[in-house]
Parts: structure tokens; C-alpha cells; sequence
């Protein structure tokens, strides 16, 4: 059996605007090389706003 976790790592998600760190997701290294960006809602500046993947 081949671990689960192999080429899915967890990735903190950090807003654009305020760069609070919010979210934290699991993405696929195979299909998303790049740092993913998803519009998320954040609760500091209480909209929606762009989240990028941080180290």
C-alpha cells in the first residue's frame, strides 16, 4: 500500500489584502505545480478576497 498523503501536501492559505492566514487545504502537486489561488471569504476584512498559497 502507498501512503496517502504522497502527493497531496497541506498548504496554508494566506488573503491578499491583509495577509492574515485564514485556511489551510490540501492540493495536488501533479495537477497544480504553482501556488494556487482561490477567492475566499476573510473574516478580517469580512469580504471576499483573493488567497494564495504561502510556504
Amino acid at each position: 500500500m502507498s501512503g496517502k498523503k504522497g502527493n497531496r501536501p497541506v498548504v496554508t492559505l494566506e488573503c491578499t489584502e491583509c495577509r492574515e492566514r485564514n485556511y489551510t487545504t490540501e492540493k495536488n502537486k501533479r495537477n497544480d505545480p504553482t501556488r494556487i489561488e482561490l477567492k475566499k471569504f476573510c473574516r478580517r476584512c469580512r469580504t471576499h478576497r483573493m488567497h494564495r498559497e504561502t510556504k
